[in-house]
């Protein structure tokens, strides 16, 4: 009986910081890098028909370039509407509209531009940290209770606790390998 709660309480603190490490890895995908990709505007909500629309839901991407963004609205009458909505976001960017589709130039980014992107994506990186020890800290904090409650034996808590610890830094370690190669990828011409 006690094993199984440790094991379901581990389990849930596992799957908490594997959401943190998921979360981590999508917020550094929608930080530009000088490079074009679609994860810079899928999220961006768009005015359509009177509701907030994700522009993935209304248009397919292509990357013809390294530097460009080709995004090919599903509906023709949400041009304009997409159009608005890039121009609006804070990506600094200029949409141009050929009729078809909407396209969108990255120029390359100064290196004081790359230094403040590192800045912001180590903060988020801490940001998931912070995620996976407060996973650590709730479950330690149920662990004790049932330490307390005399379902668990001050042994079996310390084994699961030290079972904690390396999960946390096992999921750590994936939030830093991640922002490392974010950081190479933005500091890189």
């Amino acid at each position: 009986m006690s094993d199984e709660m440790v094991g379901l309480i581990l389990e849930e603190a596992s799957e908490k910081m594997d959401r943190a490490v998921a979360h981590a890895r999508t917020d550094f995908a929608s930080i530009r890098t000088g490079r074009a990709s679609p994860a810079l505007v899928e999220k961006l909500p768009v005015e359509y028909y009177g509701s907030e629309v994700p522009l993935q839901q209304l248009a397919g991407f292509n990357v013809p370039e390294a530097r460009q963004l080709l995004i090919n609205p599903y509906d023709k009458g949400a041009m304009g509407a997409i159009e608005k909505a890039l121009q609006q976001s804070d990506l600094g960017l200029n949409p141009s509209n050929d009729g078809v589709s909407i396209r969108l130039s990255f120029p390359p980014l100064t290196t004081e531009r790359r230094r403040d992107l590192v800045r912001v994506v180590k903060q988020m990186a801490e940001d998931n940290r912070v995620s996976i020890r407060n996973a650590r800290r709730t479950a330690r904090q149920e662990l004790e209770k049932l330490e307390k409650d005399g379902d668990l034996s001050a042994d079996d808590v310390a084994r699961a606790q030290k079972e904690l610890d390396r999960l946390t830094q096992q999921h750590e370690a994936g939030i830093d390998e991640a922002f490392a190669a974010k950081e190479k990828e933005l500091l890189e011409d």
